[in-house]
């Protein structure tokens, strides 16, 4: 006789001050991801619109408000516009290299100077070493850290300017969090350089998405999501296409 089915548990938030839209109450919804069946829990927690976080799937559950989307990019039928070609032209000698989920000194170092740079005031803005690699390898499916180095000189490694945390799936990789060096000289569009190398390395990889994460409609800093199409959101009858340039606000 076969174990019984677990469903899994969920458990809700306690309300708190929206961190994109002022004067809005943000609530989520969560459920951990454990055993030997987190992988296929948290890909289909993903295709309904949950996000991960360490050993927790979530999703926004506001009372008052539908504003974030799950998105993502159709990687087969993407081409990259004129601005984002000079972008992979401008960092197409940076070296990638895909590595096991372990955090390092270096990578924390860079998410620091990024965290001080682009969100001072943010949730992650005070995280430690010890939350970083919390963030990183507590991690109950398979996962890896794409590293972006500039070219090796005298013999030595090149500088990492880039990294992300990110799930692989059967059908797709998740972008968890990506992060960079904002002032490097010659090197600007590093972010988008980093979601195009994900686009490109699923459709080579034969998978047909790449997940962003929440679509924010209003919110400044969500806006860069929006310049990779095509572009599915979840919407109430599931994955559809839709131009974010008639929508926004």
């Amino acid at each position: 006789m076969s174990a019984p089915v677990r469903f899994p548990r969920f458990f809700v938030t306690t309300p708190g001050p929206c961190p994109y839209l002022p004067g809005k109450i943000e609530r989520k919804v969560f459920t951990e991801l454990n055993g030997s069946h987190a992988d296929e829990l948290n890909e289909a927690l993903g295709r309904i619109g949950f996000r991960r976080s360490q050993n927790v799937a979530y999703r926004p559950s506001c009372l008052d408000c539908k504003a974030c989307v799950s998105v993502r990019v159709r990687t087969r039928e993407f081409t990259p516009n004129a601005t984002q070609r000079r972008i992979l032209r401008r960092n197409a000698d940076l070296i990638v290299s895909a590595c096991r989920p372990w955090s390092t000194s270096e990578q924390y170092e860079l998410l620091s100077r990024y965290l001080s740079s682009r969100h001072p005031d943010g949730g992650m803005a005070n995280m430690d070493d010890m939350d970083y690699a919390d963030m990183v390898e507590q991690s109950p499916v398979r996962s890896q850290v794409i590293e972006y180095r500039t070219p090796p000189r005298f013999g030595r490694i090149g500088e990492l300017v880039g990294a992300c945390l990110t799930d692989q799936q059967t059908d797709s990789m998740s972008m968890i969090y990506s992060f960079y060096d904002t002032e490097i000289e010659g090197r600007s569009g590093l972010g988008n350089f980093i979601i195009m190398d994900h686009i490109m390395r699923a459709k080579a990889a034969g998978l047909p998405y790449v997940y962003l994460g929440y679509w924010v409609n209003g919110a400044a800093r969500m806006h860069y999501k929006t310049r990779y199409r095509p572009l599915e959101r979840l919407g109430p009858d599931g994955w559809e296409c839709f131009d974010p340039d008639a929508e926004a606000v």
